[in-house]
């Protein structure tokens, strides 16, 4: 992975974070099983991410969603060109262990 791509990893995952208090959060990096995609010529990156936390509590999933874009809005624009989305509850994340 380059420096850039850490970089950016490295400024979701804090901003995450900040915002969520997750109790997990993961991120991965799914740029290169796009390579030759019109938005990776960009330089826009395609991340996966699995997020835990009580913020989510009594939010539909749209509405998990449009927080994590809003946190990382601005990134959107050139950094991220795909986002995938996984944002759970504390107990939702226990029932999908079970």
């Amino acid at each position: 992975m380059s420096a850039p791509q850490q970089s950016r990893i490295a400024t979701m995952e804090r901003r995450l974070t900040e915002t969520f208090a997750p109790l997990l959060c993961q991120i991965a990096d799914e740029s290169a099983q796009h390579a030759g995609h019109a938005g990776a010529a960009s330089g826009g990156g395609h991340y996966r991410i699995k997020l835990v936390s009580h913020v989510f509590e009594g939010k539909n999933r749209l509405s998990r969603h449009r927080l994590v874009y809003d946190c990382l809005h601005d990134m959107m624009q050139h950094d991220i060109h795909a986002l995938a989305i996984v944002a759970l509850t504390p107990s939702e994340q226990a029932e999908q262990a079970n």
